[in-house]
């Protein structure tokens, strides 16, 4: 089969698409064809070596995508040769064809495309841990999302306002403040205007409720603009690493500092079926809509590491084979 791969870490220059050996299943896992891969900020950062990354040189990036059952294994039960299926947790997704342990098979509805399961599985699941499990938005709470033209920024301007919350969006550029403001944020304010006194300014000086933080970098201002006794979500570092949290701070203030991460989320089958039935659910329903992705052929995986880097994309980024 055809993979990207790399041997070293570094930039996109390090990936290389290249004819590998098939992946072999076990007993307990299926073989998939691959339809259409979802490309993440975590695969820049393993790509760089700064962060968990399984197995050994050649690497193969990607935990995320879509496609049709090729193979079964012997003790494999419900899933059937030529069923539509998607994971959000399974290493090594940059390939034409991954294992996918049994465990981690989200079944596919007719009514979802690969393409929409692709891009919306592991950024919508992040979405919907952090608005029901992180900080639980309820009813006229007041939010903050930073990236939120981003494939999971929009998703939890998306769902924040299902769940009743009033959002505040924080976007680099006039043009992403246009997909925040259509993704649903009630305001959008731009990094560069002294957005933490606009978020005040906003506010009546009292602050937000909570504020969502994939940057990282801006966690020391994301604390700035949460109200007395809110609550910050830490759960990403697109910008770079945050400062430390002094926790007299959090004492003094009674605010909260979470932290968020997918993978303590989905501890079982039930769990993932359980939260992507609902994400599916939402976008049959017509109250989460997922953007046109940025589709890139996975041979050109470098062009695709480059244009999220750039920071001018919007949304998701594929692969497909």
């Amino acid at each position: 089969m055809k993979a990207l791969v790399f041997n070293a870490f570094g930039g996109p220059e390090v990936l290389e698409y290249l004819e590998i050996a098939d992946p072999v299943i076990g007993p307990d896992e299926v073989l998939v064809k691959m339809k259409a891969i979802g490309l993440n900020f975590a695969d820049i950062y393993r790509r760089k070596g700064n962060y968990h990354l399984t197995g050994i040189a050649p690497f193969i990036l990607g935990y995320e995508g879509a496609g049709v059952v090729e193979k079964i294994g012997a003790n494999v039960q419900g899933i059937s040769i030529g069923d539509r299926v998607a994971f959000a947790d399974v290493p090594h997704s940059n390939a034409e064809l991954v294992a996918v342990p049994i465990e981690k098979v989200i079944p596919l509805p007719e009514t979802i495309s690969f393409e929409d399961a692709a891009s919306v599985l592991l950024q919508g699941l992040t979405a919907h841990y952090l608005t029901k499990d992180s900080y639980a938005v309820k009813e006229n709470d007041v939010i903050l999302v930073h990236a939120a033209a981003g494939g999971v920024g929009q998703l939890l301007v998306q769902i924040a306002k299902l769940l009743g919350g009033r959002v505040i969006g924080l976007t680099s550029s006039v043009e992403k403040a246009s997909a925040a403001k259509k993704a649903g944020a009630d305001s959008v304010i731009l990094y560069s205007d002294d957005w933490k006194g606009k978020v005040l300014e906003v506010t009546n000086e009292k602050g937000v409720d909570v504020v969502y933080d994939s940057v990282g970098s801006t966690l020391e201002d994301s604390f700035a603009a949460t109200r007395i006794g809110g609550a910050v979500i830490f759960f990403g570092m697109a910008g770079g690493d945050p400062s430390p949290v002094d926790p007299r701070m959090l004492m003094e203030t009674s605010k909260t500092l979470t932290g968020g991460d997918l993978w303590n989320v989905l501890t079982s089958p039930e769990e993932r079926v359980a939260r992507s039935s609902e994400l599916f659910r939402w976008i049959e329903e017509g109250e989460v809509t997922v953007s046109e992705p940025a589709v890139f052929a996975l041979r050109d995986g470098r062009k695709a590491h480059h244009f999220l880097e750039s920071r001018k994309s919007m949304g998701k980024i594929l692969l497909k084979p």
